[in-house]
Parts: structure tokens; sequence; C-alpha cells
């Protein structure tokens, strides 16, 4: 039912192609969960300008932000049918359908961002966007999504033991389902743009995120304990539709792929500036920030975790080429 109501908005929505549809000879639908003006939304804006440049106008792209044609997980499925060309999703909605995405979305993978840039940008990156081939996708490129960390409406979090017996809301993903396991909280999956009232409305506890995401949704009004344990730096990724790249000549295609390859420093250089907006923000509103934490017992809570998801000698060899990157 979800599916064919999101589906219907997804259709609904293409009414506003017809004047977009005039300048442009095809006019590539991409959807993202993020509101106007967030770095992901900014970032393949202007990859569609790049776009419309280097085709000499046949190509465009509009950008339906802020979950217009639906949340994550169902805009992934009208991706993969090519109701919707392109999409900008984390990478843990699809945790439970490639199994190549688990590896950069395990807790403390990262030692930082920049140390997932390097991983991203290499082999381990390209690796991971061919592993999209096989499900009616295709990988074009990653974007960041910033160090996760846990907020809530409760309490300050300084340790393990703090978490005891809360219940997180986390992406619609298994692995992060165990995590916040392992940690001795309740993990509860549920669609991003359900979170704010569901901590307003006391059925969860709070939530983890960063700080573009706790301050665009408004996350901070109803959750004023942010504690930077940092357990998660997943990657975003853009994709498109095999059915509708498929489409494309294979000049089209080159340059759809560099073009996306182009928006990922755009993207970057938006996001650094936006996560010192977004913390300033979110200081002012007099949110308690809580820094004085040991990451270790964390660090060693995620054993098990490792140990469940990362099993086949593929994936083990992952892990190992992304802790052996500099």
């Amino acid at each position: 039912m979800n599916y064919v109501k999101t589906l219907g908005a997804a259709l609904l929505a293409s009414v506003a192609f017809v004047s977009a549809a005039a300048a442009c000879e095809v006019t590539l639908r991409s959807s993202d969960t993020h509101p106007e003006g967030y770095p992901t939304v900014v970032a393949v804006q202007k990859m569609g300008e790049m776009l419309e440049e280097r085709t000499g106008g046949k190509l465009c792209i509009e950008v339906f932000h802020s979950a217009q044609l639906g949340q994550e997980k169902d805009t992934i499925e009208q991706t993969q049918f090519g109701v919707i060309d392109m999409n900008r999703v984390s990478l843990g909605p699809f945790n439970n359908i490639i199994e190549e995405t688990q590896v950069p979305s395990l807790p403390f993978i990262f030692r930082s961002t920049d140390h997932m840039h390097r991983v991203m940008d290499g082999p381990v990156g390209q690796q991971i966007l061919d592993a999209f081939s096989d499900h009616d996708l295709v990988g074009l490129a990653f974007y960041d999504g910033g160090s996760r960390s846990f907020y809530n409406s409760q309490r300050p979090i300084r340790s393990i033991e703090d978490l005891a017996g809360m219940k997180f809301r986390v992406m619609q993903s298994d692995i992060f389902v165990d995590m916040v396991s392992a940690l001795g909280a309740n993990a509860t999956p549920m669609p991003y743009g359900e979170v704010y009232s569901s901590i307003q409305t006391g059925v969860i506890d709070g939530a983890e995120n960063n700080w573009p995401s706790y301050d665009s949704s408004g996350h901070f009004e109803v959750a004023q304990y942010y504690t930077l344990n940092q357990h998660l730096i997943v990657p975003e990724v853009l994709v498109m539709s095999k059915t509708s790249f498929d489409k494309l000549s294979a000049e089209e295609q080159d340059i759809v792929r560099q073009a996306a390859r182009d928006s990922v420093p755009v993207m970057r250089d938006l996001w650094q500036e936006r996560e010192k907006v977004s913390e300033q923000r979110v200081r002012d509103a007099g949110v308690e920030i809580i820094t004085d934490i040991d990451k270790t017992p964390f660090i060693e809570a995620m054993v098990p975790v490792y140990q469940k998801y990362v099993t086949s000698p593929k994936l083990q060899q992952m892990v190992a080429d992304i802790q052996a990157t500099e």
C-alpha cells in the first residue's frame, strides 16, 4: 500500500515536469528526502546544470526534495522500476539489498571523514558502485553523510550504561538495529519523516544523525541532548535507474557519470559549510552537547556486529582494505 501511494505521488508530481521538459529534450527526475538548500539537493541541481551545458540542453535534472516522492525505502523501489530516474539515498537503506553497502555502514569503520573520502574515492568505493548494477540501478557517486551521533529527549549520554533501555530511531537497516542493541538500547526502524513527532509524543526517546540533519529536521527542538560519540560515518550515494540510464546513448552515459563525479567536490564544500552553520544554530538553541565521552567501550561493543555481518571472504577483504587505507 505504501508503494502504491508513493508511486501515485511520483506520477502526480511528474506534472511539474511539463515546463522543465519544454526546455530540455530529457528531464531526469531526481528524489531527495532532504529540504531545499541542503548540500545533497544543491549538488544534484549543480549536476543538472553541468548536464544541460555539456549536452547542449538535451539533458536536465529536476530535483524533488523534501521527500516529495516518498521516503527513502519507497523511492529506492521506484528508482529500480524506472518511475524515478535518479535518487540520493543514504547507504543504510541499501544494506539489506546490496551486501557490499554493509561494509561502509559498519560502526567505527572509518577513522575520520578524510579517511572515508580516500576509501570511497578509491577501489573499494568503485567496487561498491559496481554492485548496484545487479539491482536495476547504476551507482554514480558518493556524497558525505557526516558523522552520526546519538541525540535524545531524556538525559545526557556519557557512557554505554546511559543508553540502557532507551528507544532510538534508526534507518531501516539490520546493521543499525544490531548496533543499537549491542549498546543496550532498543532500536526502532522508521522513516526519517516520522522521527520528529515520534520523539515529541514519546514513541521513541531519540535518534542518531549528523549536525545538518539534526538541525534541518528540527529534531534538536524535541531532543536536546546530543552526544558526539560519532559511531557512524556513512556515505550517501547517488544512483540512477538502470532503465533510465540504458535509454541514453553511450556518450550521454559518460557525460552523466562524469557530471556526477564533478558534483562530489561541490557537495563536500557545501557540506563543510553547512556543518558549521548547523552546529552553531544548535548550540545557540541551548542544546546540551556532550563531548566528554570515552569511545573505547562503544567500539569494543561492536565486535559481535562485525562478526555477524563480515562473514564472507569478499566482505572481510573489503574491511581489511579499508583499514589499510592511509
